[in-house]
């Protein structure tokens, strides 16, 4: 059997079992895949990005009398019915706009500005940029569900570490041709460039995928794995570091991109805008083999 793996693995039962694991796991969660890849992508930049769009006062005219901070509560409440008015900043400078911060259900906070002399509404306090990047922050970790989306993000993450290791699997084919398979076939056809595309990415990306995967899984599922360490590493009295504290720490900064500078990043950039073409080349692969010919005339 080992012998059959090395050479001919494509005529063994369990490969074809696998691929059909591999194929279906990928069509169930390839897009889910895609688009957290995508907004991962954009987060390993978060801290640049947050600079950037770094808040600002807002100046204003410094006319008459200065309204309370009852008028402004009432205001903003009048503005904003189906918010609850929670906290609200005065700055010194009374040339700048007062900050309220509403909040409406369990959704998130928001932030306005208010005019303190008239009262007139000035915008949002946080520019569109910094909201985007705070959204795209709670569509990677929380699916925009809370703790519920941060769950099915556990799930995704089990079934993207199947999917590397099938994949692995799928893609070895055999000691006669797997130095080929690491490379693309720029000048084939277009079904056989697809394929080696979605090989070559695959497998030159296969331990990002599962080191997200596993990390995704941590993240999503902290409490497990810090019962473990406990149970390993009990806490002593002096809290000396504990290296399964070190290595939950390293999933983290492994997940995120957060060490090496830019050099990481760039990487980490690299490997996540994969995913996505992995997926469009799985599809395009799975229509041209089973679902075009299920769909012509019979001949």
């Amino acid at each position: 059997m080992t012998g059959s793996w090395m050479r001919h693995p494509q005529q063994m039962r369990l490969r074809r079992a696998v691929f059909q694991i591999h194929l279906w796991t990928g069509l169930a969660i390839g897009l889910y895949v895609a688009v957290i890849s995508l907004s991962g992508t954009v987060l390993i930049y978060r801290s640049e990005l947050r600079q950037h769009f770094d808040p600002q006062p807002r100046p204003v005219a410094v006319s008459g009398t200065r309204l309370s901070g009852e008028e402004l509560i009432e205001i903003t409440q009048g503005r904003f019915p189906e918010h609850e008015v929670e906290v609200w900043t005065n700055p010194e400078d009374p040339s700048l706009a007062v900050t309220m911060s509403t909040l409406r259900g369990g959704g998130a906070r928001q932030q306005h500005f208010l005019d303190p002399y008239t009262g007139d509404y000035l915008g949002n306090a946080l520019p569109a940029g910094w909201r985007f990047t705070t959204w795209l922050l709670d569509l990677h970790d929380n699916l925009l569900a809370a703790g519920g989306g941060r769950a099915v993000n556990g799930i995704g993450a089990i079934l993207l570490t199947l999917l590397g290791l099938t994949g692995a699997v799928v893609w070895w084919p055999g000691v006669a041709g797997w130095r080929r398979a690491f490379l693309v076939d720029w000048r084939a056809p277009w079904r056989r460039f697809n394929f080696s595309l979605h090989g070559a990415l695959g497998i030159w990306t296969v331990l990002f995928l599962l080191m997200w995967g596993a990390t995704g899984i941590y993240l999503a599922f902290p409490a497990p794995f810090g019962a473990v360490v406990d149970y390993l590493e009990p806490f002593d009295e002096d809290f000396n570091p504990r290296l399964g504290d070190t290595i939950l720490y390293w999933f983290t900064a492994l997940h995120f991109g957060r060490f090496g500078g830019w050099p990481t990043k760039l990487a980490w950039t690299a490997a996540g805008l994969a995913p996505p073409v992995i997926f469009a080349t799985g599809v395009a692969m799975w229509w041209t083999r089973v679902i075009r010919p299920r769909r012509a005339p019979n001949r």
